[in-house]
């Protein structure tokens, strides 16, 4: 495991004074990069990377402490401590656009986490400067009430075995719809999830510790090329309790082309149909929020004035009030709803399933999935106590459900000893960037629903099913910072300082190809994942259209998603220099050469007719291992082309129905017909 050598420490606050230098008016040195940042957090971060990713952290820090660097941008050879400021920034502006890929996923890796350490607040006492600098306040808290956890969660602290009829793998949207339903008919269900159980005012909302403790890798998921940051939650709700709130119905387009290219006829059947009405009941999916916030009123002002149709986003959020309070607090539920209005499992299926019996482990890993005779019989687990220690954890089962998310649940397959050749294949990502915008008014984006307006005018084209939808993400100063596009200190500084009036609107691409998900020697994901020809010009039609949405809304200054930073401007809702968009498609875009993201993963373990090409069987069932059955994201033939929550939601309640039906009698027969 990477630890920080002795000489590391000075090495990185270089670093970190570097991409965060002193600000020219306020030059005192607690404005800085090295002031700002945690290198216990840091390190925590890369040790939360497979080992392989923690070596090549080491050796990036080993080529910085020695001359031979400036062979890297032909610059004097000098190690980077012993180089002027200027020159250190010349630097990693060479790497930043270097033909060398790994040179740009260096400085890419570098860049991210010493600025979003440095704005998500890694320091602890206090807050930020740079909060301040930015407008950004912060979460508030202060009124909030401890309140008596609703879920007791088993705290073992030997070495223990437990026995029941399901065990469920993950409690996210799959996992705990799965043991609500299950629970709740009479079975006896046992829950194990990676995460830590949160309530209330365990959600600091601060980033850097949120993100730390509420999502998979401490928030630091890539690809292997560094390319594309992954979102995904590892805590008990999973996704569910970090996600946006979006509630989308799975498009009947997309259900029909599930059922037809995957001989999968049960998606478009009344009883799949009745599986999506009673999660969206459970979630309590409305449209009733009071008001949208900046960047949201923006998406739907730009787009009508434009002539094109925007709609409400469905959100599973129940109790708000037309306060500013509670139009704050949405804002800060991607790090957890300390407030308690988002319907994530936490709040209903998991809830459901504790009242009717089932028993939860949280802080528990799973290292695989027990199998005899063809048969899977348990897992193999290792819980971690509250006071550190490690306890191995076994579990006897009739029946085990797998839902750990598409880059966890086939790892986890893999690492138990399955060989379907397409399990882990077909990883779609929707993959996403990022248009921001600078308003002669304060956006503050942080504050209200995260996403409560999408156009959709995009998400087919050509006469396809492919295309790219047009919402808002969550905006703290920390992913901001990670997002926008870094040329230098200063530069960057500037960006940070607008933050108050920066909209965002982000281009959700459904993508035609796939990635994978392999395992490396110690069992540990590894992403691949390039982003194609046909899916790249899909992505940049929906940048295209944000900038002049962006335009038409009244913003006089747009940031487009490369690491060049083209920049456009507008005067009257018109843009006066329209050829900075039109060369857009001819700027090179491999990876690390602009910020590409996903929060969505799915259709790694994909469902279908044909055995030989897809892992489950129609029930969900693995084909290889009989009363072994998957319950996410990764069972979706294809991606869904929405925010997932709701169709992983569906897919786990109409799997968990066959279970109900089937709980005495040979699961594995089952064929689920239209």
């Amino acid at each position: 495991m990477y630890t920080l050598a002795p000489s590391h420490p000075a090495l990185l606050r270089a670093l970190a004074d570097t991409f965060i230098p002193p600000l020219p008016d306020d030059p005192q040195s607690s404005t800085s990069g090295a002031a700002g940042v945690d290198l216990t957090k840091l390190e925590q971060a890369i040790q939360a990377q497979p080992l392989g990713a923690q070596k090549e952290f080491g050796q990036l820090l080993e080529l910085l402490e020695k001359p031979v660097l400036g062979l890297t941008w032909f610059g004097p050879l000098r190690p980077f401590q012993n180089l002027t400021p200027v020159q250190r920034e010349q630097l990693l502006q060479s790497w930043a656009s270097s033909k060398l890929p790994q040179l740009r996923k260096g400085f890419h890796a570098l860049r991210k986490l010493f600025t979003f350490l440095y704005y998500g607040g890694s320091q602890a006492g206090g807050n930020p400067a740079a909060w301040a600098r930015a407008g950004y306040a912060g979460p508030d808290l202060e009124d909030l009430v401890d309140s008596p956890r609703p879920l007791k969660t088993l705290q073992p602290t030997e070495d223990t075995t437990y026995e029941c009829e399901v065990l469920v793998i993950g409690s996210g949207a799959g996992g705990g719809v799965v043991a609500g339903e299950l629970a709740q008919s009479g079975l006896d269900v046992l829950v194990l999830e990676k995460g830590p159980y949160c309530h209330g005012c365990d959600f600091t909302q601060r980033e850097v510790d949120m993100m730390g403790k509420l999502y998979d890798a401490k928030g630091t998921l890539t690809t292997q090329d560094g390319g594309i940051g992954l979102l995904a939650g590892s805590c008990l709700g999973g996704g569910t309790t970090v996600n946006w709130a979006g509630a989308f119905r799975t498009p009947d387009y997309v259900l029909q082309e599930w059922a037809r290219e995957h001989q999968a006829p049960h998606f478009i059947s009344p009883e799949f149909k009745q599986s999506l009405d009673a999660v969206a009941r459970a979630l309590s999916v409305n449209t009733s929020y009071g008001r949208h916030n900046g960047q949201n009123q923006a998406l739907w002002d730009g787009s009508t004035k434009l002539g094109q149709e925007v709609k409400l986003i469905p959100r599973n959020e129940k109790g708000l009030d037309e306060s500013d309070k509670h139009f704050r607090a949405l804002g800060y539920s991607t790090l957890g709803d300390a407030h308690g209005l988002k319907q994530g499992t936490l709040n209903t299926y998991l809830k459901t399933a504790f009242e009717h019996g089932a028993r939860l482990l949280a802080d528990t890993a799973v290292s695989r999935v027990t199998i005899e005779n063809g048969r899977a019989t348990g897992a193999e687990a290792e819980h971690t106590t509250a006071d550190g220690r490690r306890v191995r954890i076994t579990v006897r089962a009739r029946r085990v459900v797998v839902a750990g998310g598409a880059i966890q649940t086939p790892a986890l397959l893999l690492r138990s000893g399955l060989k379907h050749p397409h399990l882990g294949r077909h990883l779609h990502l929707h993959p996403t960037v990022v248009v921001s915008a600078r308003y002669p008014y304060p956006i503050n984006p942080w504050h209200g629903p995260s996403m409560s307006v999408v156009n959709d005018t995009y998400t087919r084209l050509h006469g396809t099913n492919f295309g790219a939808k047009l919402e808002t993400p969550p905006a703290h100063p920390g992913l901001m910072s990670m997002v926008l596009p870094w040329r230098s200190g200063q530069q960057h500084h500037a960006l940070m300082r607008d933050a108050s009036h920066l909209g965002s609107f982000i281009v959700l691409t459904r993508d035609r190809e796939g990635g994978r998900v392999r395992i490396d020697r110690q069992g540990m994901p590894l992403i691949d994942y390039t982003l194609s020809a046909f899916d790249l010009a899909n992505m940049l039609t929906g940048v295209r259209a944000a900038a002049e949405i962006h335009a038409a809304a009244g913003a006089h200054t747009i940031y487009l998603p490369h690491g060049t930073l083209p920049t456009l401007k507008v005067e009257d809702g018109c843009l006066t220099n329209p050829e900075v968009l039109a060369q857009l498609a001819h700027l090179n875009w491999k990876p690390n050469q602009f910020g590409l993201y996903s929060a969505h993963q799915m259709s790694t373990c994909r469902m279908g007719g044909d055995a030989a090409t897809h892992p489950l069987r129609l029930n969900g069932e693995t084909v290889e291992v009989q009363g072994l059955f998957v319950a996410d994201g990764s069972a979706f033939p294809a991606c869904s082309g929405v925010n997932p929550m709701l169709t992983i939601m569906a897919l786990a309640h109409f799997t968990a129905q066959a279970l109900k039906a089937e709980q005495g009698v040979g699961i594995s027969q089952r064929v689920v017909v239209a």
